[in-house]
């Protein structure tokens, strides 16, 4: 009896151990799924800028055209 009482706690023990384990690979997982977020965040704002330059570019483009077309 005492040979199962030690199992049970060993494997509980185990069981311990592995929820902790991986306790920290989710965090560590949602750190890193944080981190990627802002990455894309920073780089979308980026190219959000550069589209809004380029679009105000080609206005002045189409700008200047038309008055040289006259």
């Amino acid at each position: 009896m005492a040979d199962i009482k030690q199992q049970i706690f060993q494997e509980l023990k185990n069981l311990e151990e592995a929820a902790a384990h991986l306790r920290g690979a989710a965090i560590n997982a949602g750190k890193q799924t944080d981190l990627e977020v802002a990455i894309l965040t920073e780089q979308v704002k980026g190219l959000r800028e550069k589209n809004n330059r380029a679009t105000e570019m080609i206005d002045k483009s189409i700008s200047i055209l038309k008055k040289l077309k006259k």
